[in-house]
């Protein structure tokens, strides 16, 4: 019972730190991307602003609205995307959830916030929301491919080189870092896994280039487009937590790395340091692929979106899952 309740307590802290963190790195997000295209940029704390004042507005429903879907869906989509940092180690503290979930749930977890916020789009009865969840869900059945190449690459590698733990959970990763378990050609396969997952990252977070489910000069927000108040304000929430989400998960996989270890701390001082590093990295991965991605290009079409996935990205985490795979069996 008090493992019990120190794991909810736990869990109700580490989501009101994640929120906070989330919209504290939109923020950043906001001044980089303000400062690369020489401007001012609004202020760090803009994001908090923007959600507390929907908070307090109106939250109007359609009258062609599936009401309680319509009700329902911001909330399950904020949920599903909070979960999933149940499940995500910090550092060097293990996940509250540790063993009851791996990559594909995180996976899962995504996939469902984001059907929740189509279901919205469709049940708000509008012609522009309709529009967004189509190409919402196109999108979706694009970057899966290169999403499953990766996961899969990855735990495969984890299980033929005899890596302590479960192939699919991110303790093993960063017990192990997949860099040390491989040679040249396997680094050069999971090189461009890493990049076919930072490609996948703007899709999955719907920012630039991959922004094509709102699309504001096209569709006019597209599947938020009926939303108001504090049904809007949970979307943004949640188009903010799934961009931490994706690096979060990003940093275990590839970048699990221990500043503690290199400064030779123990204790409470390399909790902390590592605490506080694995938020860096989330930071600086988001700003990589979120922040300079959405400065350097315009709004993709769905059918580019769509091609760029298929083929590209697809293409090269196939490269990279042939390369590992080589460097597996022959080395």
């Amino acid at each position: 019972m008090n493992s019990l309740l120190a794991r909810v307590i736990s869990g109700f802290a580490l989501f009101c730190l994640v929120i906070i963190i989330a919209l504290l790195y939109e923020g950043i997000d906001r001044i980089v991307h303000a400062r690369m295209q020489r401007r001012f940029g609004p202020p760090l704390l803009q994001p908090f602003y923007d959600v507390i004042k929907l908070l307090g507005k109106e939250s109007i429903v359609p009258r062609r609205a599936v009401r309680t879907v319509f009700q329902a869906s911001p909330w399950m989509a904020m949920v599903l995307v909070l979960v999933i940092f149940l499940y995500i180690p910090i550092g060097s503290i293990p996940p509250i959830l540790a063993g009851n979930g791996d990559m594909i749930l995180i996976l899962y977890l995504l996939a469902a916030s984001a059907v929740m916020m189509v279901v919205g789009g469709f049940a708000s009865g509008s012609p522009y929301a309709n529009v967004g969840s189509q190409r919402e869900m196109v999108l979706m059945m694009s970057y899966e491919l290169p999403l499953a190449l990766v996961a899969l690459t990855l735990a495969w590698v984890v299980y033929k080189k005899g890596v302590p733990g479960a192939p699919f959970s991110l303790e093993t990763f960063v017990a192990v870092p997949v860099w040390k378990t491989v040679g040249l050609v396997g680094a050069m396969g999971l090189l461009a896994l890493l990049l076919a997952l930072l490609g996948v990252i703007p899709a999955e977070v719907g920012k630039v280039p991959m922004d094509i489910a709102e699309a504001k000069t096209e569709i006019l927000e597209g599947l938020l487009a009926e939303y108001s108040g504090r049904n809007l304000a949970l979307f943004k929430l949640t188009f903010a937590l799934r961009s931490l989400a994706m690096s979060a998960l990003l940093v275990p996989l590839f970048f699990p790395f221990s500043l503690g270890k290199l400064l030779g701390l123990n204790g409470a001082y390399f909790v902390v340091i590592d605490f506080l590093w694995f938020w860096v990295k989330v930071l600086l991965v988001q700003i990589l692929a979120i922040t300079i991605v959405r400065t350097m290009y315009g709004r993709f079409k769905i059918w580019q979106a769509s091609q760029f996935y298929w083929f590209q990205m697809g293409g090269l985490a196939l490269a990279g899952m042939i390369l590992v795979s080589l460097d597996v069996m022959l080395f």
